[in-house]
């Protein structure tokens, strides 16, 4: 029981994640795009400036759960999949200097490098996160010493590839939606219309890796087997046709939870799909991690279920408590302040 509520404590951490984090990659990877002004890019870096790195904080708890509750899954997983978990890493690592960095001097010069920075570590940092987990959605190229066959190249299949589209479209989504809700004038309807722009192709990718899935991985096994759990993917579908009602009716805090309604049922689409596997292997299922295989001893999984039950909620807490103080749009005073401030 223990380890089945870790597994699931994995996979909600996750989502939450890339619920939190999403828009942020998003905003980031379409900066060039949307933004026409200093004015306006200091606007869009400035809506998610107090969130970006709370937002960091799951994906270093759920790296951390994977590392105390799963420690032979997260041994062979940053093994074989060093050099891809490398580059996200270090593309969040450029993300987060470039936020900081951008306004340290005043010349327009530094500004654009830092933009650029932004902008390619942001889409990169989104388009790993896909093709990272629509292979281990699929199984990946591990053998019985849990090493990696193929090397990264092997990473870069087609599944593996409309994954990360399919990652990146859904945070362009997420962020457009967020940047409209928080921004003024210009710059919101730019958001809106990309927002619109975007849906279309969201739904054509999502159904399209919904498809690819039931030749390519062993997903809807689960499904298959216990029919309650297609609620997942239906909160999933929910939030994507409620996404689009909402923007219709220009109601983007709405039309935004929608959207993280989407991804989280995406998400936890996923990880049912996985159980009871970890890191499924492509080349022999008796290579797979399991849960059950790399788990730690049920005395360490209950400490640390009692650890987790009194300081998420103090987390969740927190981070509303931010989301409340500044939930305000982005407006004239915001950006009179000091260059230093993005």
């Amino acid at each position: 029981m223990l380890v089945t509520i870790w597994f699931a404590l994995w996979g909600v951490l996750w989502a939450v994640y890339f619920l939190l984090d999403g828009f942020d990659l998003g905003i980031g990877a379409m900066l060039p795009f949307l933004t026409r002004d200093e004015s306006e890019r200091r606007a869009a870096i400035r809506s998610m400036g107090p969130f970006w790195d709370g937002n960091e904080v799951w994906l270093i708890t759920a790296g951390g759960v994977t590392f105390a509750a799963f420690p032979g899954t997260y041994a062979v997983m940053f093994s074989a999949l060093y050099s891809p978990l490398m580059l996200l890493l270090f593309a969040l690592i450029v993300r987060g200097i470039a936020i900081e960095f951008r306004g340290k001097l005043p010349g327009a010069g530094w500004r654009r490098l830092w933009d650029a920075c932004l902008w390619i570590s942001s889409l990169a940092a989104a388009v790993l996160l896909g093709v990272a987990f629509a292979n281990i959605f699929a199984g990946v190229p591990i053998d019985g010493a849990g090493h990696l066959r193929g090397g990264l190249p092997a990473l870069l299949n087609p599944y593996g590839l409309l994954g990360g589209l399919l990652f990146l479209l859904l945070f362009l989504e997420h962020g457009a939606l967020w940047l409209a809700l928080k921004s003024e004038g210009a710059l919101r309807e730019r958001a809106a219309r990309a927002a619109r722009g975007l849906w279309p192709l969201v739904l054509a990718v999502a159904a399209g890796f919904l498809a690819a899935s039931a030749f390519t991985t062993a997903l809807y096994r689960n499904f298959l087997a216990v029919p309650a759990l297609f609620v997942l993917p239906g909160l999933a579908v929910g939030g994507l046709v409620m996404n689009r009602v909402w923007q219709a009716r220009a109601a983007y805090g709405r039309a935004w939870m929608a959207s993280g309604l989407t991804i989280v049922g995406a998400t936890l689409w996923g990880v049912a799909g996985l159980y009871p596997n970890l890191l499924p292997s492509s080349l022999d299922p008796a290579f797979s991690l399991s849960a059950h295989k790399t788990a730690s001893s049920p005395l360490t999984l209950g400490i640390m279920l009692g650890v987790a039950l009194v300081m998420l909620p103090v987390v969740i807490a927190y981070q509303a408590w931010t989301h409340t103080v500044f939930f305000r749009r982005i407006d004239d005073d915001d950006l009179g302040g000091s260059a230093a401030a993005y």
